[in-house]
């Protein structure tokens, strides 16, 4: 538990780099992401708080560089997947139309899906990893995981429906003699 000097100290540090920061991160990433990392930078230093240099920027800046080197990694990671996904090829495909008509339409549902359902989804249909493994990779709780993994499994099986046909409108005609 910090003490109320810490808090100030930390606080005082936020204000004297936060901007600096900012602009830094943002020179390097979408504007949409500068904030997160960001935040993750002093996150970062409020758990290490005790092992701060006594020149702190260089040691936040660093931190940020690194924390845009893991999200890239992992940015890099998912579009790898996409990619040998796209190439992966059975090796023996029989000649069955409706076999080719549902892995079309299976392609077109999984591309439909957010890079993040994706993920979820590979890492226990492809990579085998059960639903605590796959939340230790990604990094979040168990509940977290089985969570996304439910949510994806739906839009995937939504995504994978046919599109409902509308009623079409019928006009009944009327004579105005009929009155």
């Amino acid at each position: 538990m910090r003490n109320a000097a810490d808090e100030e100290r930390f606080r005082a540090l936020h204000r004297e780099t936060f901007a600096d920061l900012l602009r830094f991160v943002e020179r390097r990433v979408p504007p949409d992401e500068a904030e997160d990392v960001v935040s993750t930078v002093f996150l970062t230093a409020w758990r290490r708080f005790d092992d701060l240099p006594d020149d702190t920027r260089p040691w936040l800046f660093a931190v940020a560089r690194k924390t845009m080197a893991n999200r890239t990694r992992g940015w890099l990671r998912r579009r790898a997947l996409d990619v040998r996904l796209a190439a992966a090829e059975p090796a023996h495909v029989p000649d069955d139309s409706t076999g080719t008509a549902a892995r079309v339409d299976l392609e077109r549902a999984w591309r439909a899906l957010s890079p993040a359902d994706r993920e979820v989804l590979a890492l226990v249909a492809f990579d085998g990893l059960t639903a605590e493994q796959a939340a230790t990779v990604l990094g979040c709780r168990r509940g977290t995981f089985t969570m996304r993994l439910s949510r994806a499994r739906r839009r995937l099986s939504d995504a994978l429906e046919p599109a409902r046909p509308t009623r079409p409108h019928t006009v009944r005609e009327t004579s105005w003699t009929q009155a």
